[in-house]
């Protein structure tokens, strides 16, 4: 049996863990009796923590919001995932640099060496690409997370990429970054199907209002790929479409989801579709892809590409004109 003080800290972890716990499965994990429970719960309360307990032969044990925030248990993983979470919410989300890394700096004193080392050498190697039009709020981020969290339809005014406004009432599911962007996963009541909402166009003031607690749809597919299918429907400016020579399930392990889509065609070749608001892009992620390609359509693509090659050798030739005949042969 655990002692007394180790007890009442894997207590706490496994209620920050689930937002729930019945008291006869505390109990089974920790090995205790239910009067047991009832004290360590008690420890816990005597240390700030607002802990819920329901009775009856299905109640149970559920840590709440108080009016100070406790300390937090995490175990190796989590602390490198908070940590790169927080580095990267600082770079990428309007008015969260100093939030983050104020936060950063004290979970960096609170790791141990061997976690600090993991993670030395994000800031030297890391870069944010944010769109600064594009940024979200830290606090209209985590309001959406906890409403798909505790099953809370929200309603907010929204803008699409027609610029149209309107207000929704939806019950949000998930939230899914694509590397670029944030979207919302959300069923919508008013036009009674899924729809991908993009954050950055979330209206929210003076905040979301949240609504009924709803009982979670089954979805048709898997989140990321509704959301990855409406990018697809998005108008672009250019689309492509090129045959790329290989097995299509390979080349989709090695290609982001978020250059394009990757097709079947056959077991030797498949198809890819690319788009973008601009030749130039377009050219740039079918070099970010990495593999050789053949262009399908359209054909006047050719000379866009073409034009951006042709740009990037004479950079390479004007840089060679400047160096070293000594450097550029080094073997004459």
């Amino acid at each position: 049996m655990l002692k007394a003080s180790a007890r009442v800290l894997r207590l706490l972890a496994l209620l920050q863990v689930r937002r729930e716990w019945p008291g006869a499965e505390l109990c089974d994990r920790l090995g205790v009796g239910a009067r047991t429970i009832r004290r360590d719960v008690d420890r816990l309360r005597q240390l700030g923590y607002t802990i819920d307990a329901s009775a009856g032969p299905g109640g149970g044990y559920r840590i709440g919001a108080g009016s100070e925030t406790p300390p937090l248990l995490l175990d190796d993983d989590e602390a490198v995932a908070v940590a790169v979470a927080l580095g990267a919410a600082a770079g990428g989300a309007d008015g969260g640099d100093d939030v983050a890394l104020r936060v950063l700096a004290k979970l960096d004193q609170l790791l141990p060496r061997r976690l600090r080392r993991r993670l030395s050498a994000l800031p030297a190697v890391t870069i944010s690409l944010v769109n600064p039009r594009s940024v979200v709020k830290l606090s209209l981020l985590s309001a959406i997370a906890a409403a798909c969290r505790d099953r809370m339809q929200i309603r907010f005014a929204y803008r699409d990429n027609q610029g149209k406004a309107s207000t929704r009432l939806v019950e949000p599911m998930r939230l899914v970054h694509t590397g670029y962007r944030w979207y919302l996963a959300a069923w919508d009541l008013q036009r009674e199907a899924w729809r991908t909402f993009r954050v950055d166009r979330i209206q929210a003031q003076p905040r979301l209002t949240l609504a009924a607690r709803f009982v979670p749809r089954q979805p048709p597919e898997d989140f990321a790929v509704m959301v990855a299918k409406a990018l697809r429907s998005v108008p672009m400016a250019r689309r492509v479409r090129v045959r790329l020579q290989g097995r299509a399930d390979t080349l989709r392990a090695k290609i982001p989801s978020w250059i394009g889509t990757v097709e079947h065609q056959d077991d030797s070749s498949a198809v890819m579709t690319v788009g973008g608001d601009s030749d130039e892009m377009v050219a740039a992620l079918l070099i970010h892809a990495g593999v050789p390609f053949t262009l399908i359509e359209p054909p006047e693509m050719a000379q866009a590409i073409r034009d951006v090659a042709a740009r990037l050798l004479n950079g390479v030739r004007r840089s060679d004109a400047q160096l070293p005949r000594a450097i550029l042969c080094p073997h004459t």
